[in-house]
């Protein structure tokens, strides 16, 4: 199997991101098109696992310890594991300025135009073995591998395509982590159409606020409020341009949310933070399969909460949930 750089996949983003525009009109020809491209490929990439972009991930969730590490007065050492989902701030896009869509976002592996606006859908991540996780200074390698696209359609959004890809990333011990995505990729805006930007909406000021509240539950809640700093700070980590998530004119008059978007990678850590902390006991998760069903904006106040524990081969699955006033904005199923 061929192993393409990063370099000749974005080529081959930016090539049909952009001539065929005028080819594509449906989401099956934009699914075929994206098949025929990554057909029997693998894209590979390397890079050194860093503790400042660990240190600096935790202190955005509000963590000042990773383990025994104060990480609010130095970087991780070499040798500390990577908690669980915090693999999401490596392997973070390549490529300028220039090579990202219209909204920021990465076109690695987006369907051709006009199926250009992203979503993050879900996914499953497991972690097939203890002993070969990823630490503060390993080497680690990543392969990305096109999974599917598939062309969608529904009443309320149309025509769409769904992409999967899989991730695994592996250092000296094997493979630690099993990552597959699923993104949702809908008709872009058509700009010349773009309202005027709404007033600005009543997002709360102050840092964002974490914080376990208990009450006659067995287990306790969550609570979160992110900040636009605490987005952006996200963002910049990631280094994800996707306007959505910092860009309040372009998020409220282009896309038409009331405001910027609390991501989908960030919730799914928040979710696996708080499996970690109530019902982990030190152990890894084998495998968390999510879903994205309802977006969540800055200044929202939402909660995460155990919404089931029964018993499952291999040990108990925990439903976890990501609610606002009652309505499931993401949805976890952990081992």
């Amino acid at each position: 199997m061929s192993r393409p750089s990063c370099q000749a996949s974005a080529r081959w983003a930016r090539h049909f991101s952009s001539s065929a525009r005028c080819q594509q009109d449906s989401a099956q020809d934009a699914a075929s098109r994206l098949l025929d491209t990554f057909a029997g490929k693998t894209v590979s990439r390397r890079q050194l696992i860093d503790g400042n972009q660990l240190q600096r991930l935790s202190l955005t969730l509000n963590r000042k310890f990773i383990g025994k590490h104060n990480v609010a007065e130095r970087a991780p050492p070499a040798g500390t594991p990577v908690p669980p989902g915090y693999h999401l701030v490596y392997f973070t896009p390549d490529g300028v300025e220039a090579d990202l869509g219209p909204d920021g976002s990465d076109r690695t592996y987006n369907a051709a135009a006009p199926f250009s606006r992203r979503m993050w859908a879900g996914g499953k991540m497991k972690w097939p073995s203890e002993k070969a996780s990823i630490c503060v200074g390993d080497e680690v390698e990543e392969r990305t591998t096109l999974l599917s696209a598939t062309a969608k359609k529904s009443r309320s959004a149309g025509e769409m395509v769904l992409v999967e890809v899989v991730k695994e990333l592996e250092g000296a011990q094997g493979v630690a982590i099993v990552d597959k995505r699923s993104w949702v990729f809908r008709p872009e805006v058509d700009l010349s159409n773009a309202s005027a930007p709404e007033p600005p909406r009543q997002t709360k000021q102050g840092p964002t606020l974490i914080e376990d509240v208990t009450g006659e539950s067995t287990f306790p809640t969550r609570n979160f409020s992110w900040s636009p700093v605490g987005l952006f700070r996200f963002s910049a980590l990631t280094f994800n341009g996707h306007k959505i998530h910092y860009n309040e004119g372009w998020t409220t008059a282009v896309e038409g949310h009331p405001g910027v978007i609390v991501h989908g990678p960030l919730n799914l850590i928040n979710i696996l933070n708080y499996w970690k902390d109530i019902h982990g006991q030190g152990q890894l998760p084998k495998e968390i399969v999510y879903r994205a069903m309802s977006p969540l904006y800055a200044g929202d106040k939402y909660q995460v909460h155990t919404a089931s524990v029964e018993g499952a081969v291999g040990g108990r699955r925990y439903q976890i949930l990501a609610e606002k006033d009652g309505i499931v904005c993401m949805k976890a199923d952990i081992l």
